[in-house]
């Protein structure tokens, strides 16, 4: 069967009745997580609320005050996921969120316009799309693009938009001969009911199940952002269409605003001001790299130095890495001295390096990796890893301590 929503998708509101309502269970995402949902799967004699198909997603809405989480389509059947029981033969009040069905009809509609387009002017045939949540991609059946087809394609995507022309629905039978004539790459294999084709007047015929605009005019304006490398000898045409335009636009302009104010240069001088920036971050960070690792051998030669140095080493340093720590171990030597040593944050994440006679690191690596909430690893005599919190380095560099005085003292 055909839904009202796709016998008229501007309809925002709707009476209908319950067929049937039975427990169901879904996964939702929630926080990046998939979590389970209770609920029930509703099956309305009608719905204005579109079941995700055809590289579309799903409508969201209500059926009276109850959010409908997804609708899904089964054959000919939608279901409409909600979490409180309705009863069967009740008479309900369907409504549809608007904003996003708009958005949807937008970025289908555009996308038809662009395959028809993208076909008969470079005979770049669509393989797929993606209705992106912020954007949204068309796959070519080509392994590049050629520089300007994408501003032309633009450029006359426009033109049949300003051009205000009609776009109407029709249903024909499955064994109709006009079937034959219709732009397709397939029907599901549970389709049932109706062929419905898409007639952008002149342009293109194609059969959807999706929801769109009647009118080219209503999608306002087509942005062609690029393209990218896709699977194997394929090309993503990135695309927005309508009010995703609007919405990127004052984006960029709020971005372009204070990159302005940070940068202190005009907006078109932005790239150029942001590369000297990196450029200078390069050399100072080689610059801090240079000084640290001549601090870390000063360091080592000042222990070095002492004639009542002792057989234990501990340092931590704010600014620091791997390297940093590896060359006061190694100027120092842990043949005879146990050196523990520690970069970062006083009580926040970090790293360690605990460096002396094998025997006794082997056992101490562990020990410090979990005071610090870290992990290591490490052998002959050097364990080394990332800390979590450096909050507990007093109670390590004691425990390091205290095994390096008893290993002196030959308690071990």
């Amino acid at each position: 069967m055909a839904f009202q929503c796709q016998r008229d998708s501007y309809m925002k509101e709707f009476v209908t009745s319950v067929v049937s309502c039975l427990p169901a269970e879904i996964k939702l995402e929630s926080n990046g997580k998939r979590e389970k949902v209770t609920g029930f799967n509703v099956v309305l004699k009608d719905t204005i609320l579109f079941p995700e198909g055809g590289g579309q997603p799903d409508d969201h809405g209500t059926i009276e005050s109850w959010p409908v989480l997804q609708v899904t389509r089964q054959g000919p059947e939608a279901l409409h996921f909600i979490t409180s029981a309705l009863t069967q033969g009740q008479e309900v009040l369907l409504k549809v969120d608007w904003e996003r069905r708009f958005d949807h009809m937008q970025q289908h509609s555009g996308q038809h316009l662009i395959t028809a387009l993208a076909d008969s002017m470079f005979e770049y045939k669509t393989t797929s799309w993606e209705l992106g949540r912020h954007r949204s991609s068309i796959e070519l059946d080509t392994a590049t693009v050629k520089p300007g087809e994408m501003e032309a394609l633009e450029s006359v995507v426009n033109e049949k938009i300003r051009a205000h022309i009609p776009v109407s629905v029709q249903f024909l039978s499955i064994d109709d001969p006009a079937v034959e004539k219709v732009r397709s790459r397939g029907l599901p294999d549970d389709h049932a009911g109706p062929i419905r084709i898409i007639d952008i007047e002149g342009v293109d015929a194609n059969m959807c199940c999706g929801t769109h605009v009647s009118n080219l005019s209503h999608l306002q304006v087509i942005k062609i952002l690029g393209t990218e490398k896709g699977k194997k000898n394929k090309t993503n045409l990135i695309f927005l269409a309508g009010n995703r335009v609007l919405k990127y636009a004052e984006k960029s302009y709020i971005t372009e605003k204070s990159l302005t104010a940070l940068l202190k240069t005009m907006p078109e001088e932005h790239v150029d001001a942001v590369d000297k920036i990196q450029k200078t971050m390069k050399r100072l960070q080689k610059s801090n790299l240079t000084i640290l690792r001549n601090m870390a051998v000063l360091i080592a030669q000042n222990f070095k130095s002492q004639p009542d140095r002792g057989s234990f080493f501990s340092l931590h340093n704010k600014d620091g890495d791997n390297e940093f720590m590896n060359i006061i171990a190694n100027e120092i030597g842990f043949q005879d001295t146990v050196i523990f040593l520690t970069v970062g944050e006083e009580k926040g994440a970090g790293l360690f390096l605990i460096a002396g006679p094998e025997d006794i690191i082997a056992a101490l690596g562990p020990q410090v990796s979990e005071l610090l909430q870290g992990k290591g690893s490490g052998k002959g005599g050097r364990f080394q890893g990332k800390a979590n919190s450096l909050a507990k380095r007093a109670e390590a560099e004691a425990l390091v301590q205290e095994c390096s005085r008893r290993h002196s003292a030959g308690e071990e």
